[in-house]
Parts: structure tokens; sequence; C-alpha cells
């Protein structure tokens, strides 16, 4: 026979794997980014968009985008609806440095005693001018996440890749310039 104590034990030790599960199943949020069109063509313009996915509660922002400045010049930034969901906010769109391919602390913030919003959507809208071509990096750092406690939540940071790709006119030019060297090789041999 199995005395009170030791169902009161078996049954805490239930309780207690039970919420651990539970916690596990919630999943964390996720910041990332997306970018229109990718690939992008050389002389073009994309629009780079900053998303939050999962969120509980959020209240407030940071971060710092950087991105390849020998591919990518940045034009300017403007804040998307996500947040505004939940009232009057601020918004900054951080401090632009093409040469070191920085924009440094973006933030928005709602603003008064409101709860924070929960769910998915964007954050910001960036737009950036394709000046070369290859594989340009995009990332986020110095990330912060407020409750409207003002307590920490730690979004997961997903990186994201563009490609960007030559103008077609330079690759028709430099498609004739190589047909243009085979016929004078064959001219000459």
């Amino acid at each position: 026979m199995i005395s009170w104590t030791n169902l009161k034990h078996r049954l805490c030790i239930a309780l207690l794997l039970g919420a651990a599960s539970m916690q596990a199943a919630v999943a964390a949020p996720v910041l990332s980014m997306s970018a229109t069109p990718n690939p992008a063509t050389q002389g073009s313009t994309i629009g780079l968009d900053v998303a939050v996915a999962d969120i509980a509660d959020l209240y407030g922002y940071q971060f710092t985008l950087s991105f390849d400045a020998a591919l990518f010049q940045a034009t300017g930034g403007a804040e998307s609806g996500f947040l505004q969901g939940g009232g009057a906010t601020v918004f900054d769109a951080g401090m632009l440095d093409n040469t070191a391919g920085t924009i440094s602390f973006a933030y928005a913030s709602l603003l008064g005693a409101v709860p924070g919003v929960s769910g998915s959507g964007k954050l910001a809208h960036f737009s950036f001018d394709v000046i070369g071509s290859g594989a340009g990096l995009f990332s986020l750092s110095d990330v912060l996440f407020l409750d409207s406690g003002f307590g920490d939540l730690a979004p997961q940071v997903q990186d994201l890749t563009v490609q960007a790709v030559p103008e077609p006119s330079a690759l028709w030019l430099f498609g004739i310039a190589l047909a243009g060297v085979g016929v004078l090789r064959r001219r000459v041999g």
C-alpha cells in the first residue's frame, strides 16, 4: 500500500515533469529577416524586412543590422506595423554607416502603461541599393527585446544571405567580349 507521503511526492514529481514538458512545448520567439527580391540585380534596390515570430508581450526592442558594404548601401528605414498594434510607439531607424556596413541601434517602444504585443509580424523595413555582385550576409547583433514589465525576452536570431547578381547588360557585354576574343584567336592562329 502506498503511503500518503509517497503519493504526495509522486504527484509533485508528476506535476514538475508536466510543467517542464509544457515549457519545452512553448516555442522560443524568432527574430528573422527577408529580402525582396532575392536574388537581387546589381543597380536595383532591395527591401529588407526584420520580423519576429511567436513573441509574447513585446513592449520594446533594439538591434544593430550589419551588411556587406561592398555589395549593399543602406538608404533608409521605417517602422512596420507589428508593435504599433499595441498603441502609440516611438521609433528610430538607427545610425547608418555605409562604410562599416552597419545600421546601429535601431529601436522602437510602445508608450505608456500598456500591455505588450503578442504574435508574429514585421518590426522594421530597410531599403538598400545593390552596388556589387556576390553573396552578402545580413546579420543582427546587440539584440534587446523587453516585455511590458521590462523583463528580457530572448529571441533566436537568424541571419540572411542575399545573392547580388550582375546587371544583365554587363553579362551580355561580357559574353560579346568573350566571343570577340574567340574570333580574334581563330584569325591569329
